[in-house]
This record gives C-alpha cells, structure tokens and sequence, in this order.
C-alpha cells in the first residue's frame, strides 16, 4: 500500500451523534452546490441562446465545460485531498466556485461564460471528491454510514432535478446571470458551515507525490471528454475525432501501466480487480449517461414543444426529484438485504423502461401520462442504481484512499453525464436537423430572419423565439406548420437517441447481472475500508484487491 492501514482522522473521535448530523447537513450543502451549479444552467439556455446568439454547439459547451475540468481533475484532487486535508481542500474549492460564478454572472459574451464555467468545473473538482470521503471517515458505525451515503445519493439526485425549478424561478424575475449570482451565497453559507462542523481528515502517512500519474490521468479523461463532446461537430469517425480517441487511450495506458508499476500511486489500480469495484463503477456511468442525456432532451421538450416558461419547466419536472428523493435511502436498506447486484441491476431495467416511455412521447402527448410516468420511473432507477452501486465502490476503498476511491466513483459520474449530453444531443440533433433543415432554409425572410433560421437548425428551443415573433397575417398558418414541424422532428430525434440509451443499458444491466456476485455480503461491514474473512466461491476477486 501507499499508505499505512488506518487514516487520520483528527477530531472525528468521540463526536456525538449531533455533531455528526451536523457534519452531513454542511458536506450535503457543499454537495449540493456543486450539483445545482451544474443543473441551474440548462433551464436558462433558452435565454442565453437568443442574448449571447449561441448555436447548439456553443450551448452544448456551456454544459461540458464544466464537466470537462470537473471530471479531468478529479482523480488528482481526490488523491491531493487524501494528502493533504480533504476539509481545506473542500473549503478552498468552495471559495473557488464562488469566485468563479461571479465571474460568469459578469460575463458578457459566450467565450467568457464557457471559461467561467470551466473555472468553475475546476474547483468543484476540489469539492466533490472531499464530501464522501469526508462522510466515510466520519461515520464509522457501519448503519449510520450507510444512511449517511443515502443521504448523499438522495442529495445529489434531487439536486439535479431541483436545478430546473430553482432557475426556472430566477430567470422569472431576473436575467440568465442570476444562476450564477445564486451560487455565491450559497457557497458562503456552506464554507462557515464545513469550517464550524467539518473536522478535518487526512491519510495518516504519505509518500512522494506521484506528479506523473496526476498529469497522465488528467491528460487522458480530459482527452477522452474532449473527444466526446467535440464529435457530434466534426463526426464520430472523423480524423479529428480518431486522433482525440487515440490520444486519450495511449494516455490512460500509460497510466494504468505507471500506476501498477509506481510504489506511491495516485490510484490503486488493483482496485479493479475486484468486481465488487469495477462493475457497480460501471452501473454509476451508465446510469448517468441515460439520466444526464434524459434531462437535456427534456429541457428540449418542455421548452420547446410544450413551450413553457423556466419556471413552469421546473415544477413540471419535480416528479424526477421527488422520485429519487423517495428511492435512494430505500434502495440502500434493500441492497443490505437482497445484495448490491440485485439492487443495480433492477435500476438499470428500471430506466430502460422510463427512457423506452419517454421515447414514445408525440406532441400531442398529455403531461399526465406517460411524460409523468418516465420521470419517475427515470428518478426511481436512478436513485436504485446510485446507493448500492456507491455503497460497493467506497466499500472496496481503504479508508486511507477515500478521496482516490471517491474521486473514481465522482469520475464515472462526469464521463457518463458528458457523454449522454453529447452522444444522445448528437442524435436527437442529427434527427431533427435532417428533418426540417429543408423547410426552415426555404421559409420566407419575413417569417425568420437568417440568424433565427440558423438557431432554428440546431435547436427546437428556438421554437419559443419563433412564437414571439409577429408576422403578417396571410403568412399565419405557414408560421403555425413551421413550428408544429419543428415540434415533431424534435421528438424523432428524442426517440431515436432513446432506443440508443435503452440498447446501452439492457447491456450494461446484463453484464452486471452475469459478471457480479448475487449473494449479500453478509460476510462484511457495509462501507468499511476492510473486509472480514469471505469464502473464496463468492467473490474470489475480493482476495486480489484487498492484498493490492
């Protein structure tokens, strides 16, 4: 190991039950504004669209550049966290993400918010990490534990979904820069919070810093994200593309090799030996592949279909938070009973089914049906699949590399997310501009001026600029099948990238099923950083990874 056996844990002896609560609700706040940060912006692309003249791709990178940076340092924070205090690490990337966020509310061109929001994917990736580990070492009773990481999946969920409403609100009174105005608060609030409640945590020994694996495994999750999100633009075969993905694999090569070979590594690659690490770390970036691409196709449906306003868009899609909200601490208590593989699994055909339903959505679809019924079954699979699955990842950690461990498990998040946004964006965009880019090129100029044609191509949330716009009354009904065409390719698009997450998790649930072990691990603590004794038969990979 890198590390002795035990990390230190100054102050976390003897805190009282309080304290510990306490502790949570300020890592929780932390959690919470990283997560929100990331959600409050789709519900205002609309407007940052029409006011920075953004095409779709210029949208799409508002979104990634902040999970670019984010999921690029993860590893490194997490492991530099490890080294050096997770609570300071977490209360500079507070004050961090605050800077930054004033900086984007600031902005005035498109340029300036996509580098603010990659400044503040930077310093997220100095929190996030930090909260679970901070919560694993503070809870050392194994049922407290594992409601406090229920508390934390259930967080992370309901963030993502309460994003919407949140912004929906701001942007009904205010301009697209207040979802960045509000985080600054926010992170001031949780910054007292962590330095009052937090104590600090750290790895009880360290060795040489291992810079080498820190630059390669920046290098190839920042490649491989890049080259995700730039290949709806130039082509998912194209030289630029195969150059990316190229680049990206000798650079994750490289690091694996030096980290199996180097004695301080940044990551215990030996970890993925153990099935019990690698295939829920799986689940985790499948699940928010279909999440993150579900939420970003229903930001083009609500707004640009149904034609709703911000707010209205984010009350419509509570039922997806609540959900979550509702299954993450029940899915826990259930995996300790039924084991994780049944729990993840389960998930994973939960949200093949909501994104099939969501797939099958027309323009004249009610609201109360089946829109209604793939959120929640959306939010349920979701929240089914992030508990266990955590649960075994940080479970398969020493304690001693809980911010390494945490950092994987954040990374198989954002790598999901960026390439659900992108790979299923790049679909429905596909679709939809195929379909109508024709008929917008051929509307008269009287219609839609150029610029407006252009971000009609790219777009279907363009269809709420369209509605404003006046036009003379004999050209009335062309305006009307315009828009109801737009309306329609959009939703072939949408259903054309559903059945492509529903194929990738229907396999992702089927190699979980067959490869992870069904029987409860009765035979361990839930979450500890050691396992006790297990037979040999049940998970021989365990034995491999625990000597690693």
């Amino acid at each position: 190991m890198t590390v002795s056996t035990a990390s230190r844990v100054s102050g976390t002896a003897g805190l009282s039950r309080g304290a510990r609560i306490a502790a949570l609700v300020a890592i929780c706040l932390a959690e919470l504004l990283v997560v929100l940060d990331n959600t409050l912006v789709n519900v205002a692309l609309p407007s940052m669209a029409v006011q920075l003249k953004a095409d779709m791709s210029g949208l799409q990178w508002i979104v990634d550049a902040f999970t670019l940076a984010f999921s690029g340092l993860l590893l490194a924070m997490g492991h530099l966290g490890d080294r050096f205090g997770r609570r300071k690490f977490m209360i500079i990337g507070l004050i961090g993400v605050a800077a930054m966020s004033a900086a984007g509310a600031l902005s005035s061109g498109l340029g300036q918010v996509i580098a603010a929001r990659a400044g503040m994917g930077v310093f997220a990736a100095v929190v996030f990490p930090a909260t679970l580990a901070l919560l694993i070492n503070i809870f050392t009773d194994a049922r407290e534990r594992a409601a406090a990481v229920a508390a934390w999946t259930a967080m992370a969920g309901i963030a993502v979904a309460l994003g919407p409403t949140i912004g929906g609100w701001l942007l009904k009174y205010f301009s697209w820069h207040s979802v960045f105005w509000i985080n600054v608060p926010v992170a001031l609030i949780a910054i007292a919070a962590v330095i009052v409640t937090v104590p600090e945590s750290r790895a009880a020994h360290v060795d040489r810093l291992d810079r080498i694996g820190i630059v390669m495994s920046l290098a190839g999750v920042t490649a491989l994200v890049w080259s995700i999100i730039e290949a709806p633009k130039h082509g998912w075969l194209s030289a630029q593309s195969l150059a990316g993905y190229l680049l990206s694999i000798l650079a994750l090569a490289v690091f694996v090799g030096w980290e199996l070979r180097v004695a301080t590594p940044v990551l215990n690659m030996r970890l993925f030996r153990n099935r019990r690490f690698a295939l829920p770390s799986l689940a985790i970036t499948v699940s928010y592949f279909a999440a993150f691409g579900f939420l970003f196709l229903i930001t083009q449906y609500f707004q640009g279909v149904k034609e709703l306003t911000p707010l209205e868009f984010g009350i419509h899609s509570l039922p997806f938070a609540i959900a979550v909200g509702f299954g993450a601490p029940i899915a826990t208590m259930l995996a300790q009973r039924f084991g994780t593989t049944a729990l993840v699994v389960s998930g994973l055909l939960i949200l093949a089914v909501a994104m099939y339903i969501a797939g099958q959505t027309t323009v004249e679809t009610a609201y109360v049906g089946p829109v209604v019924v793939s959120m929640i079954l959306m939010g349920l699979g979701f929240a089914v699949v992030q508990g266990p699955a955590t649960e075994s990842i940080m479970g398969s950690v020493p304690l001693e590399e809980a911010g390494a461990g945490s950092a994987v498990n954040d990374t198989t998040r954002e790598v999901g997310g960026a390439l659900g946004v992108a790979l299923l964006g790049s679909i429905m965009t596909s679709v939809y501009t195929h379909n109508v880019g024709d008929k917008i090129a051929g509307i008269p100029n009287q219609i839609m001026s150029p610029q407006q044609k252009e971000l009609a191509s790219n777009t279907p949330i363009s269809v709420l600029e369209i509605v404003k716009t006046p036009v003379n009354p004999l050209l009335a009904q062309a305006k009307l099948d315009l828009i109801h065409a737009m309306k329609v390719a959009a939703l072939d698009g949408a259903q054309a990238a559903s059945y492509v997450a529903v194929g990738t998790l229907v396999v992702a649930a089927l190699v979980v099923a067959l490869t992870l072990p069904w029987r409860p691990e009765h035979g361990r603590s839930v979450l500890l950083g050691w396992r006790e004794k297990e037979p040999a038969t049940t998970d021989s990979d365990d034995s491999a990874a625990k000597s690693a």
